[in-house]
This record gives C-alpha cells, structure tokens and sequence, in this order.
C-alpha cells in the first residue's frame, strides 16, 4: 500500500518534493542573473535593467507554473472531499499522481463510506418492510413531542396521510396522555380511526444526543373479539351437535308413538312399546339436561382462592378418596404453592379418575407423585392403561371418547390450572405403556 510504505520507508512524499523542487526554481532566475554578475562583472546601466527585467519575468513565469503545480492537485483533493461530504461516494481520484497517498486514504474512505451506505438503507428497508407489515401502531416523537415517524398502521389507527402527522406534536394527536401514562397497561380509548380496548407500551428514546419516545398501540380488543368469534363457533358446534343428536332421537320416537296410538285397534303390545319410548325420550332429556348443566358448571367457575398449600399433604389426601384401586404415592419433599384448595382438589380428582378408568381393564396401576420444575410445582399421575386416544380434541370441551362421558373432566381441569396460571398436559408415558397427566402451578414466592 503506498502511505504505508512511504510512511515506513521514512521517504519524502512525491508531493512534498515537488513543491520542495518548485520552490528552487522559483529563485533560480535570480541566482543565475546574480552568477552572471559575479562572472561578467558590473556591465552597463542597459543591460542591467535588460538582466533584472529576465529575471522578473523568467520569476514570475516559474511561480506561475509552481502555483499551477501545487493547487490543481489541491482543487482534485477538494472536489473528492466535497462529494464526500455531500454523500456521493461514486468518485475515486487517480492514483500514482503526486497526491498518491492522499488519494488512496480518500478512495478507501469512499468505499467504506458507500459500503456503510448501502448497508444503512438495506437495514432501513427491512425495518420499513418489518413496521409496515406490523398490526401495532408504533409511532416515534422526538424530544419536541413531534411526531417524526409511525407506520401504516398508525396512519390507520390516526385516519390521516403520512404528510398530515409528520411533524404534528403529541397534543395536537391526542397522543399527549397516553405517553404520560404508565406502561404496558390497557386501556379504553377513541382513536380517529378506531376506538375500543388498547394496550399501551412507551419506551424513552435518544437520537444525535436528544431524548424522544417510542409508543407502541396494539389493539387487543380486536384480537380479543376474534377470539371470542372462535369460541362461540366452538361452542355452537359443540352444542349444535349434542342437541341435535336428542331432538332427532326425541323426534323420531315421538312420531313413532304417535302413530302407534293412532292404530285402529290399538296393538296389544301397545302400552310396553309406549312405556319403552317414553323412557327412552326420558333418557334422553335427562342426558340433554345433564349436558347443560356441565356447561353451566365451567362457566360459573368462580376466581380461586388461593393460599398456601402443602403439596406433600394435598397429593396423599386425595390418591385415599379413590375407592377403586390402591393409588400409589410417591413420597416426595415437602412443597408449597399458592392455590385454591377445593379447586385443585377437583383438578386431580378428575385427573386421578381418568388414571384409574384406563388402568382398571388391564388390572394396573396408578401413581402419582410431585416435585419442584424450576419455579413452578409440578404434579404427575402416571396409569397403566392403553395409551392416550388418538384426538387433539382432549381438552375441548364436551369432547369425550369414553362411552357416557360427559367431555367436562379436562376441560375443567385446564380451567382450574389456568386459573392459578398454570397448566395441565396428558402425554404418553415412555418408560412403559399408559399415559401421564401433569398439572403444574407457580410456586409460592
């Protein structure tokens, strides 16, 4: 590389002596009329002003050519530096000429400038594609509480152009009390372009030495309406589907009575078939109110209780009201967590009975056992039973795979679970055949 070998070998730069040989012969005119003088002698006044006028002009012409040969090498060195600082980085200086080294700092520092360049506007575009394609609204104001950038969505949310909010303070936007109050908090609010439910997160910003703020609106009523769309087409589906499966039942036996008793003569047989429809209609309106009533039950569930319980306690009390079989506990450490007693209880009650159904037939048996997972409790009942079904649908509600199951056991189970922000799992079992239910809970702090 040439500054760095010029600046090793200690050489004097091609420019320097230039300038160094320039300034010689610009006094050169002058030496030589002085060595004409010291040579020839003193001659006539005439030919003294001849010699002085030769060496002014021989001077002036010289200096003229040095000043040609350092400045016009300055005025490239100029130009270069003044399209870097207006942002073009496409030009590149000469290199070998008399500003070698020069030129080759400013030719790197131009490529380098370009490379940062382009990667800026790579990282711009992909931040512009990553906000556009956002469903929170993120707007950004500078220490003024201008608004200097926002996204589509924020446009939206604003129900104005871009050019319309560039530049407009938060108070004008309406914006003002929601970057004074506290974070991450959801609140109501009316937007020009929309209103409902909104959490709100803000963040202190600082850009070129000036503090700014970044707000961040993300409508959660949406999200919480369409999750609510979806359970409402579950629970229709579910519903739709049982009492469909009655009323068609109860339709067709009632029309089979019916013409039964409109027989003339009436059958001698006619009062056991009458009993025998009418009991089965009976059944299935007791099975139609049953149904109902468990989904009366998941919806009354009410907030747990909680306080603190000895998982070493709970576990053994309820594996003794299971009447069925001996249920094995696995002793285990002493462990506390924060819960609402006569609702987990329930849980593992539902979740033990399900353990002993499957393990009954095949004459298993069934464990439970608990222990701490980081910092939440964790309790596991293992069975000996076949395995878990082959459906996704486990926790759905009213969803069941057992013969005269009613689909409320688990679906209540992850409600209590989730409740105490915890959860519940069935898994297969992989030290042998059956399955394991785990239900965690935090524990108690």
């Amino acid at each position: 590389m040439p500054t760095d070998a010029t600046r090793r070998s200690g050489r004097m730069p091609a420019f320097e002596r230039r300038v160094l040989l320039g300034n010689w012969l610009v006094a050169l005119p002058a030496l030589l009329g002085v060595a004409v003088l010291l040579l020839a002698g003193v001659p006539e006044r005439e030919l003294c002003w001849l010699l002085a006028v030769a060496v002014v002009v021989a001077t002036a012409l010289v200096a003229r050519w040095q000043h040609r040969r350092v400045v016009y090498p300055l005025y490239t060195l100029a130009g270069l530096l003044e399209a870097l600082r207006e942002g073009d980085y496409s030009m590149r200086g000469v290199l070998g000429g008399v500003l070698g080294d020069a030129i080759y700092d400013i030719n790197a520092l131009a490529d380098r400038l370009q490379k940062e360049r382009l990667q800026f506007e790579d990282s711009a575009r992909l931040l512009g594609k990553t906000l556009a394609a956002l469903d929170s609204a993120v707007l950004v104001f500078d220490h003024d509480a201008r608004l200097r950038l926002l996204n589509p969505a924020a446009q939206r949310l604003l129900a104005s152009e871009r050019h319309a909010l560039i530049g407009r303070r938060a108070d004008d936007l309406a914006l003002d009390a929601l970057l004074d109050a506290p974070s991450a908090q959801v609140v109501r609010h009316t937007f020009p372009g929309r209103s409902g439910r909104f959490d709100i997160r803000h963040a202190p910003l600082r850009n070129e030495g000036r503090s700014g703020r970044l707000l961040v609106i993300n409508d959660v009523g949406r999200v919480l309406r369409e999750e609510e769309r979806q359970a409402w087409q579950r629970l229709l589906r579910v519903l739709g589907h049982e009492v469909n499966n009655s009323l068609a039942s109860i339709h067709s036996l009632a029309g089979t009575l019916a013409t039964l008793i409109a027989r003339e003569p009436l059958a001698d047989d006619w009062r056991e078939d009458a009993r025998g429809g009418l009991q089965v209609i009976g059944n299935r309106a007791e099975s139609l109110a049953r149904f109902l009533a468990g989904y009366s039950r998941l919806a009354a569930l009410p907030p747990p209780q909680k306080r603190e319980l000895d998982l070493a306690v709970l576990v053994p009390a309820v594996a003794r009201l299971e009447q069925r079989m001996a249920v094995q506990v696995e002793a285990g450490a002493p462990l506390t967590a924060q819960a609402d007693p006569d609702q987990l209880e329930q849980a593992l009650i539902n979740l033990l009975r399900n353990a002993v159904e499957a393990s009954l037939p095949a004459s298993g048996q069934v464990v439970m056992r608990w222990r701490s997972e980081g910092e939440r409790a964790l309790i596991e009942i293992l069975d000996d039973g076949p395995g878990l079904p082959g459906s996704d649908n486990l926790f759905v509600p009213f969803f069941t795979t057992k013969p005269g199951g009613s689909g409320i056991g688990l679906a209540l189970v992850r409600q209590i679970a989730e409740a105490h922000e915890g959860g519940v799992s069935l898994s297969a079992r992989t030290d042998a055949s059956g399955s394991v239910a785990s239900l965690w809970l935090p524990l108690s702090s």
